[in-house]
């Protein structure tokens, strides 16, 4: 038979409860019926004093409150139902000190790590504590359940830390992805950006050709155009010394 996995709970023998899919209660206990008794005839005797709990009922209350604080456990082979139901034998020192030693035995052989998050550590710590539990609740019911209100408590403050883990994770993931995508925009703008700038370098190399040719050219130009007209200049003075020379060559016989 295939028993579920082993935990440092302590659980009873495995109980056959039904050769069928019918699920049945676990915590149903066999009736006790007595023998019918003979018919006596005479005077009815008086009804009997009530008793203080037996120690029968006080076990059936504190195993039917460790099957309400650790439920039992149960599985199905070849069509049969198996229950396990939570020891409620009372533990001696040495069963604690066996539980220590167990515990640090699992410890060793499933690799927990010492430090850090491990969830085979938060397990193996969690099936000693529910151990505990147990011992406790078979002395005193009140106190494992008190302890199962600190075991819930310490549950619920574990899952609020794995769903705000889990959320900060994910809200991470969203921003590098974010910041990854910004970065690759970012790249690409850059690139185009240093591609028009190239664009307007060579426009600009272009428009200062242009504008040194148009200077050359007109450098010479100008440079032509004042040499014709220091020469009309030239031709224009001569001229003039000419018709000046004839003007007075005109004058003079006539004194």
């Amino acid at each position: 038979m295939i028993l579920p996995a082993d935990s440092l709970l302590k659980y009873d023998n495995p109980v056959l409860v039904s050769k069928n899919t019918d699920k049945k209660s676990p915590k149903a206990r066999p009736l006790k019926v007595s023998p019918q008794q003979p018919a006596v005839s005479g005077p009815v005797p008086p009804p009997p004093k009530p008793k203080s709990p037996s120690a029968e009922a006080l076990k059936q209350q504190t195993e039917e409150i460790l099957n309400a604080i650790l439920p039992p456990r149960e599985w199905m082979e070849n069509n049969q139902r198996w229950v396990q139901q939570v020891s409620s034998t009372p533990c001696t020192r040495m069963d604690v000190v066996h539980l220590q030693e167990q515990l640090d035995l699992k410890l060793q052989q499933r690799q927990a790590r010492e430090t850090s998050i491990c969830p085979v550590r938060r397990e193996l710590y969690s099936q000693c504590f529910d151990e505990l539990i147990r011992q406790v609740t078979i002395n005193c019911a009140e106190r494992g359940l008190l302890l199962l209100r600190v075991r819930d408590e310490i549950r619920m403050t574990i899952a609020a830390y794995q769903t705000l883990y889990q959320s900060s994770v994910a809200f991470g993931i969203r921003k590098a992805l974010q910041a990854e995508q910004g970065k690759s925009d970012m790249e690409q703008r850059i690139s185009d950006l240093e591609n028009e700038k190239r664009d307007l370098e060579r426009q600009v190399n272009e428009q200062k050709a242009k504008c040194e040719a148009i200077e050359r050219r007109e450098t010479e130009r100008r440079q032509v155009e004042e040499k014709k007209h220091t020469e009309e200049i030239q031709f224009l003075k001569r001229t003039n010394q000419q018709l000046k020379a004839q003007l007075e060559g005109i004058i003079a016989p006539k004194k």
